[in-house]
């Protein structure tokens, strides 16, 4: 990702569709007018990625935002996701079609498994997230996506699934930020050529009153949020901040004029943990 420039470049996915490399999470914005500000600013600063989710309940915001928003479809890159409790193969149609209509789109770029189903709490785990996928390689194949993926799955999740699979995900969206640095579940992505997205990249706020990484930031002269997000570019991740102050939304997409050394990654990395949401795919009951 070192040859990437602005928000609006874009990676290539398993199936050589391009997703930008910085996008904008909508996660607890508020539904109307100050959430169309919101996705107006963002898309104003250089945002082409916009992230939603049918739990969000601001899909229709969304919607309305992108219509009036004055950049043309092609250009954008729209993400949904099915919630828990429309899995399995009709369900996940069913909650699709419900989704793109409040969007107000002939096609999602990326349609996502919000939670995986968990031994903790299915029986029948593993057969419930394969028939969500089974919907997810359906919408595909018709056109209704462009690009399928997961969110919040582990490697033990991942697995059974891929087994199954005739389309391998393309993207795991998970919790990222320092102090929360998923090792395992990004090493696992990068050898199955799965491209991950950070939710809460920068902890919900917690990181940034960090000493270490107040002290990193002034050594580049960013900010703590920018740094954040570099880290986790630079950790070939796809950071999905959220904000709805004009100033933060913009402050987030200048990332692209400084590079992070490989030293002070590695002090990021070793973080203890720091910022996290506490919310384990295993032990989730919603």
């Amino acid at each position: 990702m070192a040859d990437l420039q602005s928000p609006k470049d874009r990676i290539t996915l398993r199936n050589g569709y391009g997703i930008p490399c910085l996008g904008f999470g909508t996660w607890k914005m508020p539904d109307g007018e100050v959430g169309i500000d919101a996705v107006h600013q963002a898309l104003h600063d250089g945002y082409r990625h916009i992230d939603t989710a049918a739990a969000y309940d601001n899909e229709g915001t969304v919607g309305k935002a992108l219509a009036s928003g004055g950049i043309s479809r092609e250009d954008l890159f729209i993400t949904t996701k099915v919630w828990n409790t429309d899995r399995g193969y009709d369900a996940t149609l069913k909650a699709f079609e419900e989704s793109r209509a409040k969007l107000h789109l002939d096609y999602v770029d990326l349609y996502l498994i919000h939670w995986p189903a968990a031994q903790g709490a299915e029986a029948e785990w593993q057969r419930t997230n394969q028939e969500t996928w089974r919907a997810l390689e359906t919408l595909y194949l018709d056109g209704l996506v462009r690009a399928i993926g997961v969110s919040n799955f582990k490697p033990h999740h991942l697995e059974p699934l891929m087994d199954a699979a005739d389309i391998l995900p393309m993207v795991d969206q998970i919790e990222l930020h320092p102090g929360c640095n998923q090792e395992v579940t990004r090493e696992f992505c990068n050898r199955h050529d799965i491209v991950v997205e950070a939710w809460s990249p920068l902890g919900s706020g917690r990181v940034l009153e960090n000493q270490l990484l107040i002290d990193i930031a002034a050594s580049y002269g960013c900010t703590v949020a920018q740094l954040c997000l570099r880290w986790c570019l630079q950790r070939r991740a796809i950071p999905l901040p959220k904000s709805t102050d004009p100033a933060r939304i913009a402050e987030n997409a200048r990332i692209f004029w400084f590079d992070i050394t490989d030293e002070d990654l590695q002090r990021i990395d070793e973080l203890d943990p720091l910022g996290q949401s506490g919310l384990d795919p295993d032990t989730i009951d919603f």
